[in-house]
């Protein structure tokens, strides 16, 4: 069900916003146990499938890349992204916002913030 709901929530998201023409996510390389990756795969096949199936553009981005865009160093800690999204005029509430936060001025970067 957890996977019906994702695509569903894709779709939602999809009609309040007009559109969707590109969606960026944090791609994780490595995982906590074998649950996770498992979590991990089965909602990567729903978004590219979904993705596919409506001519939507996606990446996965590392999380490296999203630290080394938001502070520099691409094994920055929890609290050097908070303080860097932070720095940036955002009041994240926990690291995990400032982890959607600096992925998506990485998304946005009018300069190609892609290292």
């Amino acid at each position: 069900m957890r996977y019906l709901r994702f695509r569903g929530w894709l779709g939602e998201l999809a009609g309040l916003t007009g559109g969707l023409t590109r969606i960026a996510f944090e791609e994780v390389r490595s995982h906590a146990g074998t649950d996770a990756a498992h979590l991990y795969g089965g909602f990567l096949a729903h978004l590219s499938a979904w993705c596919e199936e409506r001519g939507v553009a996606y990446e996965g981005v590392p999380v490296g890349t999203i630290k080394r865009f938001a502070t520099g160093r691409g094994n920055a800690d929890k609290a050097a992204m908070i303080a860097a999204v932070r720095a940036r005029g955002f009041a994240p509430a926990d690291d995990n916002e400032a982890d959607a936060i600096a992925l998506l001025l990485w998304a946005t970067d009018p300069q190609g913030g892609r290292a």
